[in-house]
């Protein structure tokens, strides 16, 4: 079997998809993508495209190897997610060859389903009340939002009120019912952190996630050794060596690798494996479409410190298209008590609809951007 295309369409909301053909007519797919720069990631996928045509998609470990050490400049988030995609592809490709999933060629599975958690809010909190209780009906009963506005580099106690006050309120209003994440989305420093994780602390958020940036992870243990709650983090590092610094600095209970950007199911689960040894838990970073969900749960079906899933259904970014509305076999990812379950079919277990992909990449030019955002002395903030 070889490597013919590949081929490569980009959809609304703010996703693309890859789909890799062979001279065998097996064809697999992939979601290399980072929001935001997915004409860049395009670019690098048709690059790759140079070295791996022609190769036998079934030797996946070596094509990983030729993608990312044969080129002098590696890593960072347009090249690994390129790979993460094509990576996606052909694991869905080998599954297929088999006739298994790809969860049987891992090992199989060390559980059957997974606590799925859901958005609520944009990307300023606001009022999550109502967006909860609306979930809460189609059964989730764990969430994240966002944490904070943006916030100065040392920022008044004003401020930080605003924030608590809105993880005051779920807690009144749910009590124990449910649970919640704090997303601190990189938008807070470490002085400002450290305040923001003690006042809290009495709300009992499931986890603090990105308290500060991932380049400033050096403040992680600090901040852990400082506080009763749990750190989360890993959506904006991209290999195993990026996981293995935060590791060895401990301070992180949660990683949260993601399969679209983080080099794809080869090296994420490497990734987990690592968390594994430092006993820390893992979390996949998944706001994008369904064969990145699907990646996900091979990887939470197989890995034994997986503890939550993130999924995009009814994500405030989601504007003229759903998680499944590219999806066949919609029935595979139906929830029931707030779990996911393991995918059977072949491949990854995902069956896209591949002409209606083809149609919305010809309808439309995706070219999502997040919002510039700035402070009220006009420095920039970040997003």
């Amino acid at each position: 079997m070889k490597i013919t295309a590949l081929k490569t369409y980009r959809v609304l909301p703010r996703w693309m998809f890859l789909k890799i053909e062979t001279d065998e007519g097996i064809c697999g797919w992939g979601e290399p993508v980072v929001e935001g720069h997915a004409k860049t990631v395009e670019a690098a996928v048709h690059e790759c495209a140079d070295y791996i045509t022609g190769m036998d998609p079934r030797n996946i470990n070596d094509i990983w190897q030729v993608l990312y050490r044969t080129r002098f400049y590696r890593g960072g988030p347009v090249m690994m997610s390129a790979i993460a995609g094509i990576d996606q592809a052909l694991w869905d490709i080998k599954g297929k060859a088999l006739n298994v999933n790809v969860t049987e060629l891992l090992g199989g599975r060390v559980r059957d389903k997974i606590k799925a958690y859901s958005w609520v809010g944009g990307d300023r909190p606001s009022d999550v009340i109502e967006g909860i209780k609306k979930l809460r009906k189609i059964g989730f009963d764990t969430f994240k939002l966002n944490g904070c506005e943006d916030l100065r580099m040392i920022d008044t106690h004003k401020k930080l009120k605003h924030s608590i006050a809105i993880a005051e309120q779920i807690r009144d209003e749910f009590g124990d019912e449910i649970e919640f994440g704090l997303d601190f989305h990189g938008r807070v420093t470490a002085p400002m952190a450290k305040l923001l994780m003690k006042e809290l602390e009495p709300c009992h958020p499931l986890f603090i996630e990105e308290p500060v940036l991932a380049e400033n992870c050096e403040y992680y243990r600090d901040l852990a050794d400082n506080s009763s709650l749990i750190i989360a983090a890993g959506e904006r590092m991209y290999s195993r060596y990026e996981f293995k610094r935060v590791l060895e600095a401990r301070g992180v209970s949660i990683l949260q690798p993601d399969l679209s950007h983080a080099g794809g199911l080869t090296e994420c689960i490497k990734i987990a494996a690592m968390a594994e040894a430092y006993d820390v838990a893992i979390a996949p970073h998944c706001p994008l479409g369904p064969v990145a969900l699907a990646s996900c749960l091979a990887l939470d079906m197989v890995s034994w410190n997986a503890s939550l899933q993130e999924q995009s259904m009814g994500i405030h970014y989601n504007q003229g298209a759903e998680l499944l509305t590219y999806v066949n076999n919609k029935e595979d990812f139906d929830m029931s008590d707030g779990y996911l379950h393991a995918l059977d079919k072949p491949g990854l277990g995902v069956d896209v609809n591949e002409e209606h992909i083809i149609e919305a990449s010809q309808e439309c030019d995706v070219n999502w951007h997040n919002p510039v955002w700035r402070h009220a002395d006009g420095s920039v903030a970040e997003w």
